[in-house]
C-alpha cells in the first residue's frame, strides 16, 4: 500500500494506519536508514512524514485536487533513538479555497504498552489547494481514493 501511497515514505518503513480528509496518521520503526550518525532519528525525516501526511491530506481534504506545499516549519522537542516507533497525525487546521492548513505531531511510542508516549515533534504545513489538475496527472489521487475507504 505505501509504495503506491508515497514512495519515500515507503522507502524508510513508514506505515499509514489512518487516511482520510480530517486525519493521516501513520507509525515509523526508527532504523539505521533513518538515522543521523548519533543513532537517533534525522530531522529531515520528520519533516518528510509532516510534509507527506499533511499533502495526502490535503489532497483529500480538496476533492483529490492538486495541492502543493508553501510553507513547512518543525519544532523538534526530544529524540527518537534506534529501534524506537514514532506515532504522526496530521490533522487540518484551516481548509480553505485556495490554502489549507495542517497540523503534524509526532510521538515515541511506548515499547511496554503500545500507547502515545512523549511528543517529539510539532509541524505545520502550508499548502496552496484547488490547483488544476493537469490531464496527463488524473489518476493522481487514485492510491489515496482506494486505500481512504479500507482504513
Amino acid at each position: 500500500m505505501m509504495a503506491e501511497l508515497d514512495s519515500p515514505l515507503h522507502a524508510l518503513g513508514f506505515e499509514i494506519d489512518e487516511l482520510s480528509p480530517a486525519r493521516v496518521t501513520g507509525r515509523l520503526l526508527v532504523t539505521a536508514t533513518c538515522c543521523q550518525p548519533f543513532k537517533v532519528l534525522h530531522g529531515g525525516v520528520s519533516a518528510l512524514v509532516a510534509e507527506a501526511l499533511a499533502s495526502m491530506g490535503a489532497h483529500m481534504a480538496s476533492g483529490y485536487k492538486r495541492v502543493a506545499g508553501m510553507q513547512l516549519s518543525i519544532n523538534h522537542f526530544r529524540i527518537a533513538n534506534l529501534g524506537d516507533t514514532v506515532l504522526a497525525r496530521a490533522v487540518p487546521v484551516h481548509v480553505g479555497r485556495s490554502t489549507q492548513v495542517w497540523e503534524v505531531k509526532l510521538w515515541k511510542i511506548d515499547p511496554f504498552t503500545g500507547e502515545k508516549g512523549p511528543q517529539i515533534a510539532e509541524s505545520r504545513v502550508t499548502l496552496l489547494s484547488n490547483l488544476p489538475l493537469p490531464e496527463e496527472h488524473k489518476n493522481a489521487g487514485a492510491a489515496l481514493r482506494k486505500y481512504a475507504s479500507k482504513l
